[in-house]
């Protein structure tokens, strides 16, 4: 057993003073308020439970700051940046890729993410020919994550045509293009592949409605019963139009009267969405998965989390392509783009809640389930600890609105994963090594 003392821990029922998380393999064996630290005792501020990032790319962290020029088209956008992407990832080994994600990886747990839902769709050679194991992209992530310690949730991408009305994917997709049994070989090996993971996670992602057919979104919900389902959905204008004219719907309606969404399903984006389909995500209690760097980054647009959070609708942060990995700097941008919209200040705050407490159990909430592993400081559940530094002083939602507004420089001081402390005064334990094979493949690639 190993103990760990906080000043004052957020809970399951709120905040409590003078915590005692104790563990025993990797789970909490008890958590005690109102404790006296003992004198070899480890002690810290605050503690949060570990936070999911329930969408991430991992590959792209290669491309961060790469795509800012106005040497591109005169109108640069999500599709003109998807080009750039294409033409970057055709050359990425399955070595690169684990460089790449563990560098993401370990940024993430800095950042206090301590599982990942990795939408995962780089499945095959350059040439777009499968490799000899259909999982060989997935092991390079698996052991990325087996490196750096952070949970994984795997979610293998399902991507077949490259436009509604079933249109042949481009060359520039050749890589990540199945059939429906090749996909299914895929995600049988992938499962294999992560099963050595701890508490590993493996669902599906049907990459969005433009890249699958009706007949094959039903089949892959069958290949997935009781496990996550994520899509992109309504992420830009462009797609909600050329839905409207494949189908005389848009894109989160159709889905609603084509699929069988629940709780399953984390619908990724979700930014250009009506109140009707707004009310039919909450009532089927699916999950909206926000990524409001990546979404400002990219121009997409600005989801209406007000309307939607207080109509009681459950979402989710992720870190999406990458380009910034900061767990506060989301929840910052998604808090500070509703306050443009509407023109005021403490939108997405909660009665009697801050707006900092409100993101942080929303987020843990939504995308906890989302990734198939909800988590908590609570007997039982996986030790996934994160530490605020000593210096973001005060008790209760200011820490965490200090955080959230004010924070600056390293704010995380440690985090653990099933007990594991992988993140001490701010730095993963393994970085220096994890930045230097991160940087040989920059060297090659991009210099």
């Amino acid at each position: 057993m190993q103990t760990i003392w906080f000043r004052q821990a957020l809970l399951p029922g709120g905040w409590a003073k003078d915590v005692r998380l104790s563990i025993v393999d990797g789970r909490f064996a008890s958590v005690l308020a109102g404790t006296v630290p003992a004198a070899d005792e480890p002690r810290y501020a605050t503690a949060l439970p570990g936070l999911p990032n329930l969408h991430s790319h991992s590959f792209q962290r290669l491309m961060a700051g790469l795509t800012e020029s106005r040497s591109g088209p005169a109108h640069d956008d999500f599709w003109s940046w998807r080009e750039l992407m294409y033409r970057l990832v055709g050359t990425l080994t399955p070595d690169d890729v684990a460089a790449i994600a563990a560098m993401a990886f370990v940024e993430m747990l800095e950042a206090g993410f301590t599982r990942v839902g990795e939408f995962h769709y780089l499945h095959h050679q350059p040439s777009g020919r499968t490799y000899d194991d259909p999982a060989e992209m997935a092991a390079a992530i698996a052991a990325a994550a087996a490196q750096t310690g952070i949970a994984l949730t795997l979610l293998p991408v399902f991507y077949a045509h490259a436009g509604f009305g079933a249109l042949a994917p481009s060359v520039g997709q050749r890589r990540f293009v199945n059939s429906i049994d090749d996909f299914a070989a895929l995600v049988d090996a992938s499962r294999h592949t992560v099963a050595c993971l701890l508490d590993a996670v493996v669902g599906i992602a049907p990459h969005s409605l433009r890249a699958v057919t009706p007949a094959q979104l039903s089949v892959l919900e069958a290949m997935a019963p009781s496990e996550p389902i994520h899509i992109h959905v309504a992420e830009q204008v462009k797609e909600v139009a050329d839905c409207v004219a494949w189908s005389g719907q848009r894109p989160v309606a159709w889905l609603m009267d084509h699929a069988s969404v629940d709780g399953r399903w984390c619908l990724v984006h979700a930014t250009h969405i009506d109140p009707d389909e707004q009310r039919a995500i909450i009532a089927r209690g699916a999950i909206v998965g926000l990524c409001p760097v990546t979404e400002a980054n990219l121009g997409d647009g600005i989801f209406p989390a007000d309307d939607y959070f207080m109509a009681g609708g459950r979402f989710g942060i992720g870190s999406d392509s990458n380009v910034r990995i900061d767990a506060a700097e989301e929840m910052r941008l998604l808090e500070y783009g509703q306050r443009l919209v509407k023109k005021r200040r403490t939108v997405l705050a909660l009665p009697g809640s801050s707006v900092g407490r409100s993101l942080i159990e929303t987020m843990l909430d939504g995308g906890g389930r989302a990734l198939g592993c909800t988590g908590a400081l609570v007997e039982g559940a996986p030790a996934d600890i994160v530490a605020l530094s000593k210096d973001m002083v005060g008790s209760g939602d200011r820490v965490l609105d200090r955080w959230i507004f004010a924070g600056g420089g390293p704010t995380v001081e440690a985090v653990w994963r099933s007990g594991r402390k992988v993140v001490a005064d701010g730095r993963h334990h393994d970085r220096a090594r994890i930045e230097a094979r991160f940087a040989t493949v920059i060297d090659r690639l991009i210099f």
